[in-house]
């Protein structure tokens, strides 16, 4: 076991890192804290980086405990919200929690994980227990917190029971003798909150490692709100074409986080952008290809990037191009719409505004096209959504 890799390959801060490293240097097993708030179910590949270094730890011989926020989920997680969210039932929890796990269990070894439900001590929490969890907090411990104090200032919405998430969150490492708390850098206050809490109750302080925050498709942080995700369900297709569009800034960082690439290859691929001797492209395929093959599989991972460079490199269409049937001669925003290549047809028009619509290879710059029964025209959406309309 490398533990000066397990402690700063991907990582951005460890918390305390001295301390941790004596730890694993003496060969103890230890137990490490993820949670997550099932408030949504599906996973990106954002959530891989921190995956992946819970399986190195496991491959290590370290013990992962998953928590289900079965019950914060229904408060719902502040980290970088400016609005409260709404509360969801216990059915929809579930329903979200047995989705986040299938695809949870695709980076992380399910025999060596512990499931744990907050339900099972939440459940039984009485008045008494949650007013001495909360009487452990000072108001201005809370505020610390950019996005609570931020809400304050402004005078927006903040309610009591989102102030007590941090706390909660914090419990569940005390209920479950946590000794690593995992989570992103903008999960820091709430890792800390447990850390603090256990200091408190006489229990051994876990420690913090936290993992970068990498960007999605527009650059920004990768996150469902900016719609710039990378889901670990899409098709290989799909994904690795998502992956190609990155720019190029972001590989450096992709390649350090997202797969196994040797520490000696990954200075060789800094240094080769940096100089411009590396090819960005061959890169990029390289590192989809290598994402591609750990959520599907090498095969599928080939199959996807034969079919892409035949699509956009060799300019060949795909050979499995749905067919839309009209029976009247039918405007092409309604082809658009009907045939599923946009929502809406002011998502239509924004679409051929925006030069992103083909028909016949040719760009559509009019609304007014008219397509007529037997046509069979291939209709493109940006690069990867056609159809044959007949």
């Amino acid at each position: 076991m490398d533990i000066n890799q397990l402690l700063t390959r991907g990582v951005a801060e460890v918390i305390v890192e001295s301390e941790l490293r004596q730890r694993l240097a003496s060969g103890e097993s230890l137990r490490l804290k993820q949670g997550f708030d099932p408030t949504k179910p599906d996973m990106h590949i954002g959530h891989a980086v921190g995956l992946r270094k819970l399986r190195k730890f496991q491959e290590a011989g370290h013990q992962v405990v998953l928590i289900v926020g079965d019950w914060t989920a229904q408060i719902g997680d502040p980290s970088g919200r400016d609005e409260t969210r709404p509360r969801l039932d216990a059915a929809t929890v579930r329903k979200n929690a047995e989705t986040f796990m299938e695809q949870f269990f695709r980076v992380v070894d399910r025999e060596r994980t512990e499931v744990r439900w907050q339900s099972e001590w939440f459940g039984s929490f009485t008045l008494e227990n949650a007013l001495d969890l909360a009487g452990r907090f000072t108001l201005a411990q809370m505020l610390a917190h950019e996005t609570f104090r931020r809400r304050y200032d402004e005078g927006a919405k903040l309610t009591i029971l989102e102030l007590m998430y941090p706390m909660l969150q914090g419990y569940d490492s005390v209920a479950i003798s946590s000794d690593v708390e995992f989570g992103g850098t903008d999960q820091k206050f709430n890792n800390l909150a447990g850390r603090e809490l256990m200091g408190q109750l006489g229990m051994r302080p876990q420690h913090v490692l936290l993992v970068p925050l990498i960007p999605g498709t527009d650059g920004r942080k990768m996150g469902k709100t900016f719609n710039n995700t990378v889901d670990i369900t899409l098709s290989p297709f799909d994904m690795l074409g998502k992956i190609m569009s990155m720019s190029d800034e972001v590989l450096p960082l992709y390649f350090e986080v997202l797969t196994d690439v040797p520490l000696e290859e990954l200075a060789e691929i800094r240094a080769g952008l940096a100089g411009g001797t590396a090819n960005p492209r061959n890169l990029k395929m390289r590192l989809a290809r290598d994402i591609v093959g750990q959520f599907h599989s090498p095969a599928a991972a080939a199959a996807a990037e034969e079919s892409f460079v035949r699509q956009f490199v060799q300019r060949e269409l795909p050979e499995d191009i749905p067919v839309f049937t009209i029976h009247e001669p039918t405007n092409i925003l309604q082809i658009l719409t009907a045939s599923g290549l946009a929502p809406s047809n002011s998502e239509a028009r924004r679409l051929i505004s925006g030069g992103g619509v083909r028909a016949a290879g040719e760009r559509v710059a009019s609304f007014d096209l008219i397509l007529s029964p037997g046509a069979d025209v291939v209709i493109q959406v940006g690069r990867r959504k056609f159809v044959r309309v007949g």
